[in-house]
């Protein structure tokens, strides 16, 4: 699975009011990334994933409010 096709730059994820996170799988489905959760294991292997500057690739990893996840070119600011 590439990023081939995606968007480059930022985009803000905003968390709806009644979430506190959202995992790193949901942000790979709902940017369309991966378009079934099962996809996530493969993809995290083959993409390297840096969330605040760490690198990370558990898709079950709590993404929180002010959050910064940079895959590829790409940034996705939670919020």
């Amino acid at each position: 699975m590439s990023l081939k096709g995606v968007f480059v730059g930022e985009k803000i994820i905003k968390l709806r009011q009644d979430e506190q996170f959202i995992t790193l799988g949901i942000l790979l489905k709902i940017t369309k990334l991966i378009s079934a959760g099962g996809q996530a294991k493969m993809f995290l292997a083959e993409n390297p994933v840096l969330i605040n500057g760490e690198q990370d690739n558990r898709r079950g990893r709590k993404l929180f409010q002010n959050d910064r996840v940079q895959i590829g070119e790409n940034i996705f600011l939670i919020q």
